[in-house]
């Protein structure tokens, strides 16, 4: 090989470091040899001129590419697909300036290098991308890769497996055997210990009920109803509501129904092939929609449990599966051949009718919006206001006017029949209201039109002629035509992956709580932020769906990343604790999982009306306390005040306490030192009046 014709290494480097396949460390990339035809054409030259010096048909399973010297090695693991952490078996290094060769066996090794996030070789179009990223998500949430050097071979990637309890099965973590329960021994599975006997609707009930999905008359079907708490709560609302439980209420006839719940079964089922059955069951008796349930948090999963098949025994004879969020909605797609949408964490809808099925993936992106206020007097309109309210109301819901259709016959008539068209009588209602606030709701269903296009583009977006009328004619009066609707919501969606577009984004909300690398926002200010933020948020939730109890959503501006932050006590404590947080990496929907329940000194929040709209309940208490508190210097330095204790801390020391929403002086406090301090807050209130003077001035 003649070394005139190597390209320079400082090129190669370049090119290495901007793949987007292969797995890059500081000194060099690894790729799968499935995936040299990814790379850059010069990059795949010097690889051919590395294995010119190999024999034909030389085995290897990836290709290094070196960045101290012109060198490739070829590395071997011939178990690469099958073993979920193959071992090297031999090495070969090829010195491209002179064509030499350096071989090392690692055959015979009782202790060889081995590899981790085997995802990270290959090209994502892979058929196993997905089978090896559950495998990692699973490490990762359970901190296997903590301190990664220390699992670079055989048996210390082996001492850390057994020092957690845990085993690998088909590329997926379980928990190991007891000494007691041997290999071939076939468990009797308690299921129906694993209904819960409750007081109230059980959650996937709840959330389909508040969504809408029970139509006045329609039929409820609990399939594995446990005890039947659900059946009861349902049925005492008016509906028709049966269960079926093959142990608890085994003679129910399976009789079709509009809503059927399978809530928390497929996680307790021990059997695959009886799984996969019960969820097709379940979907062949569903008329309307099926809401599916399952577990999906798997933190402490090795606590007194041991494995069975995909999933575990619990210490009460039952069994239980925990689905990855992503793996959830995957495996009922794959059953039912559909497209489940997600209402919240774990639980999914799947809808027979696909136009029923579009109008809830909107609902779930359509803002409130209040009727504009009368503010003048039009003795027109207050001769007509009752027959102009259906106008009013239809403008409001839909940001358009109505078609014929649309209304009640008889209101089209007398509308038409006075005013002589729709046009006119809504000129009559402009006169009476502000128009711009009309133009505005139009602007707001406009925006949530946009989102949710955008995220149609992650499924099969529907052809214009599959919408329902209603959207058809939404999409004609605020666009104009479908194509050029789905051309705005994809430069959008293009957008949510520029941070700096999502930074100047944040900064510039007149909503949320800015803070130094985010912007935090409780969950009911979501529909009022711009467009471009609630798709990010929405990028999150489509997927995963978000959590029922989330209070704050917090959006990072370093990195494309959404967190759910669960503030129990918000609306009753000045200065909630932090329950609970989920972030969400964007990039490849990783979950991460926080508990602050279990901290002796958790996160707290200050400032929560700047969280909020002016229109929240107790908007104007929340904020009388956070003036009387920068007013008495607390928020100085919020920073410092994080926690719990750094709080009380922070109180004691300025002789203060909390007495509901208001500040009081200690009664045990220093005299002098509460002299000072009542010194510094009067200065602080001069200070304050001196440049609301100035700028009142100018």
């Amino acid at each position: 090989m003649n070394q005139a014709d190597l390209i320079p290494l400082a090129e190669i480097v370049q090119w290495c470091q901007q793949s987007t396949v292969g797995k890059a460390l500081p000194n060099a990339l690894y790729v799968h040899r499935s995936a040299i035809a990814h790379l850059d054409p010069c990059l795949q030259a010097y690889e051919r001129h590395a294995q010119s010096c190999l024999t034909p048909d030389y085995p290897y399973t990836l290709v290094k590419f070196h960045y101290d010297t012109p060198r490739i090695s070829y590395l071997h693991y011939p178990n690469f697909e099958r073993d979920p952490h193959p071992r090297l078996v031999a090495s070969t290094q090829v010195i491209l300036t002179t064509g030499a060769l350096q071989y090392r066996d690692y055959a015979d090794s009782a202790n060889p290098p081995i590899l981790h996030r085997k995802e990270t070789f290959i090209a994502p179009d892979h058929p196993d991308a997905e089978r090896f990223a559950h495998l990692t998500r699973q490490q990762e949430t359970l901190g296997l890769f903590n301190d990664a050097r220390q699992i670079g071979t055989l048996l210390n990637w082996e001492k850390r497996l057994r020092a957690q309890h845990l085993e690998i099965h088909n590329h997926a973590l379980a928990c190991t055997l007891t000494p007691t329960q041997p290999k071939t021994a076939l468990p009797q599975i308690d299921r129906h210990r694993a209904a819960i006997k409750r007081n109230a609707l059980s959650k996937p009930v709840r959330l389909a009920l508040e969504a809408g999905l029970f139509s006045p008359g329609c039929r409820f079907l609990d399939y594995g109803c446990g005890h039947g708490t659900d059946v009861q709560f349902v049925g005492d609302r008016g509906y028709e509501s049966i269960g079926y439980d093959p142990y608890y209420a085994p003679d129910t006839p399976l009789i079709p129904a509009d809503v059927v719940n399978l809530g928390y079964i497929i996680n307790v089922i021990e059997d695959p092939q009886e799984r996969r059955q019960a969820l097709a069951t379940a979907w062949e008796l569903a008329r309307s929609v099926l809401i599916v349930a399952a577990q999906v948090l798997i933190q402490d999963r090795t606590r007194g449990l041991i494995a069975y098949e995909d999933g575990i025994i619990t210490s009460r004879n039952t069994f239980q599966k925990y689905y990855d969020q992503t793996e959830l909605k995957h495996y009922i797609d794959q059953v039912l051949a559909v497209d489940a949408i997600p209402i919240a964490l774990g639980i999914y809808a799947v809808f027979r009718d696909e136009r029923q099925a579009e109008l809830f993936r909107r609902s779930r992106f359509r803002s409130r919006v209040k009727t504009p206020r009368i503010h003048a007097t039009v003795k027109r309109f207050e001769d007509y206001q009752t027959l102009l309210q259906p106008v009013m109301d239809f403008m409001t819901e839909r940001g358009r006017l109505p078609q014929r259709e649309e209304l009640e016959p008889q209101q089209w008539e007398a509308i038409t029949s006075e005013f002589r068209t729709i046009k006119r009588a809504f000129q009559v209602i402009t006169q009476a209201t502000d128009a711009a606030a009309w133009d505005a709701i139009a602007t707001q269903r406009r925006h949530d039109l946009l989102v949710y296009l955008a995220l149609t583009h992650f499924s099969d977006r529907p052809k214009f002629r599959a919408l329902p009328a209603p959207m058809q004619q939404d999409i004609k009066a605020l666009f104009g035509t479908y194509q050029q609707a789905c051309a705005a919501a994809d430069v959008m969606l293009m957008s949510v992956g520029n941070l700096d577009i999502i930074q100047e984004q944040g900064r510039q909300s007149a909503i949320g709580q800015q803070r130094p690398n985010s912007l935090w926002v409780h969950i009911s200010a979501l529909e009022q932020l711009s467009p471009l933020l609630r798709l990010l948020e929405g990028c999150a939730s489509r997927t995963i769906g978000r959590p029922d109890e989330a209070t704050v959503v917090k959006f990072h501006f370093t990195q494309p990343k959404i967190t759910y932050l669960t503030y129990p006590d918000f609306d009753r404590v000045p200065h909630p604790l932090l329950h609970t947080s989920m972030q969400i990496d964007l990039r490849d929907l990783q979950v991460k999982y926080r508990d602050c329940d279990r901290t002796d000194d958790p996160p707290i929040l200050h400032q929560k009306e700047q969280l909020l709209t002016p229109d929240y309940p107790d908007y104007a208490k929340f904020k009388t306390l956070s003036d009387q508190e920068r007013q008495w210097g607390l928020l100085d330095n919020v920073a410092a005040i994080y926690t719990r204790s750094a709080w009380e801390r922070h109180l004691a020391e300025h002789c203060t306490a909390l007495r509901g929403y208001r500040l009081v002086w200690r009664k045990d406090a220093d005299p002098y030192q509460l002299k000072v301090l009542k010194a510094q807050i009067r200065r602080r209130q001069r200070a304050s009046r001196d440049l609301t003077g100035e700028t009142e001035g100018v």
